[in-house]
């Protein structure tokens, strides 16, 4: 018995150490299978957006064979209709001298009988006779050409009947062909419309799963990192759903996302928000003021470079540098397959999409240089107050481009704004500003940078669907570091040209550093806050723009404003808001 003891108490360590080796071998299993299921999951995704972009070039390839198909429909029987009127022409003219000349020389025959010097034979036809002149000549030649009036008018008469018999045959032909027309882009457009649904849902149906977090989302938007998201405007008229096209009943609705996800993505869209009113402020500190600034009421700092157009350039190229140099591998982490579609863009050869993206860039490099001279010489917050111009211009460019009239919330938004911005401005004109700037030059470049901001929205929105989000902000930023570039480099005037002390250069450089890592990190946090919110939660959420860099101008440099700039900051948020909700509710009120 003491001996069966001994033996069972020396099997067990070998039992416990057999058991762990087991359930390792099964933890790892598990986890091969795992990325096994998560790297197959990732192929199949990058495969739809493939097969997706494949498809949409079909699509235009189809409708550009459609076009020239019938260009040279319309051109042959053009061509025919010309031939078959020339034939019918030289048929009557052949017609009408040969009964012309059977006329004259049955007439001629008949006057030279009556008048007894006929001649012995019968005229052969197509000879005329010389008969003598009879006593009644006179009569007889205007009963001759009576008849021939008579035959030339039943003539043309007949010929009137024919052409309007083939007139009216051509332009029944014609009906048909244009009901086909309309027919066949009907159902081009429900084959476009139906692959495009399928897409979304396919799309959005991978999104749901964890495993394929990193990749691309559809209601993600081209936005600018430093200043309020563009998520305030109508769709496109591309992106408007067609009345006339029936939708596919058995279609499964999108699936809702989950209250963590929403949550979440509102944090992350209120993190956003912060990080572009802290880069506003540090734009403000950068730039020398007329006393030094105290930073939390703690130590005082002088600022790096002096307020002007040149230097606004300059800040602008130290801040893209350090873009340029993180942006690529961010974009990868949020697209993978960002760089497929820009090479694909480039050997597309689409100039008026690259006419739209360079336009974009080209406007967005503007509204940056002003809003950075604005900010400068006004107080940040009053400086991104007026800058919310631009959803009255972009709505309204809206209107005149695409003919998406606002609704009567859009005018009363617009009309808040309005006064919004007069509120807001007003204080600066009425007191010589604090830090030694010129309020006429601030309050201009401010409202200059929300229109020229409201083009790029524009033109952004006109580029929407042919190209992924992300990698049309990789180009946008690569433009914009083009142009500041080019810019420094021309020979400007002394007004214009930068300015910069030659011992600042540590302090520009450090300030470029802090603020493209600010520009990232606020690109970051909205595309996550998009990805898990949505676009239309998160433009709610970017309203607070102007208020957060009021307020934390406030607490960090101690900038204050007058109470009826505040109020005036109230309006226009609250303004844009009302905006971005009746986006949200719109869709609902149609849907139900």
């Amino acid at each position: 018995m003491a001996q069966r003891n001994v033996y069972s108490s020396k099997d067990e360590p070998e039992e416990v150490q057999s058991a762990e080796e087991v359930l390792h071998s099964v933890m790892q299993e598990l986890d091969a299978l795992h990325q096994n299921v998560k790297g197959q999951l990732n192929q199949d995704i990058t495969r739809l957006q493939t097969e997706k972009n494949h498809l949409i070039e079909d699509i235009e390839d189809l409708r550009e064979q459609y076009r020239k198909l019938q260009s040279q429909q319309m051109e042959s029987l053009s061509g025919r209709y010309i031939q078959q009127q020339q034939l019918w022409l030289k048929q009557l003219a052949q017609v009408l001298a040969h009964n012309l000349q059977d006329l004259l020389v049955q007439r001629f025959n008949e006057l030279s009988a009556n008048s007894g010097n006929s001649l012995s034979s019968p005229i052969p036809s197509g000879e005329f006779p010389i008969p003598l002149p009879p006593s009644n000549y006179d009569e007889r030649a205007s009963q001759l050409l009576a008849a021939l009036d008579e035959r030339i008018d039943r003539s043309f008469q007949m010929l009137e009947q024919d052409l309007s018999s083939y007139e009216s045959e051509l332009s029944v032909r014609l009906n048909n062909m244009q009901t086909l027309e309309r027919q066949g882009e009907e159902l081009l457009q429900n084959l476009v419309n139906r692959i495009r649904e399928e897409l979304e849902e396919e799309e959005e149906e991978y999104l749901e799963n964890p495993f394929d977090a990193q990749d691309s989302y559809p209601e993600e938007s081209t936005n600018s990192v430093n200043s309020v998201r563009p998520q305030l405007l109508p769709p496109t008229p591309a992106e408007r759903p067609r009345e006339s096209v029936p939708q596919p009943s058995s279609a499964p609705a999108a699936t809702a996302k989950a209250p963590s996800q929403v949550q979440a993505g509102l944090v992350l869209a209120l993190s956003s928000a912060v990080v572009l009113s802290l880069f506003n402020v540090c734009l403000r500190i950068l730039i020398k003021g007329k006393n030094p600034r105290m930073i939390f009421g703690l130590f005082e700092v002088e600022g790096v470079v002096t307020r002007g157009f040149g230097n606004s350039l300059l800040i602008l190229l130290m801040r893209l540098i350090v873009v340029m140099a993180l942006m690529p591998i961010l974009a990868t982490f949020l697209y993978p397959s960002v760089w497929k579609d820009i090479r694909r863009l480039f050997e597309s050869g689409d100039r008026a999409l690259w006419s739209k993206v360079l336009g974009s860039a080209f406007f967005l490099f503007l509204s940056q240089v002003l809003i950075y001279l604005a900010i400068g010489n006004i107080p940040a917050g009053i400086a991104i107050t007026i800058f919310f111009i631009y959803p009255i211009v972009t709505v309204l460019g809206s209107w005149i481009l695409f003919g998406s009239r606002p609704s009567t919330v859009g005018f009363w938004a617009m009309l808040g704004i309005t006064a919004g911005l007069i509120l807001a401005g007003s204080p600066s004109f009425a007191a010589p500003a604090r830090s030694g700037g010129n309020v006429g030059v601030g309050v201009m470049a401010a409202l200059a940078s929300g229109i020229t901001f409201a083009g790029y929205v524009l033109l952004t929105q006109m580029a929407a669907g042919k190209l992924h989000p992300i990698p049309f902000s990789l180009v946008n930023f690569a433009a914009i570091f083009v142009f500041s570039s080019l810019s420094l480099w021309v020979p400007l005037s002394d007004n214009f040209a930068p300015q910069i002390d030659q011992n600042v250069w540590p302090g520009l450089i450090i300030g470029g550093v802090v603020l493209g890592v600010l520009t990232l990190f606020s690109y970051l946090l909205n595309n996550f806050a998009i990805r898990f919110a949505g676009a239309a939660l998160a433009s709610v959420i970017g309203t607070l723009g102007p208020a957060m860099t009021g307020l934390f101008a406030f607490i960090i440099i101690n900038e204050k404003l007058q109470p009826v700039a505040i109020l005036g900051m109230a309006v226009v948020t609250l303004s844009v808001a009302a905006m971005s909700v009746e986006r949200i509710v719109a869709p609902q009120k149609k849907a139900g």
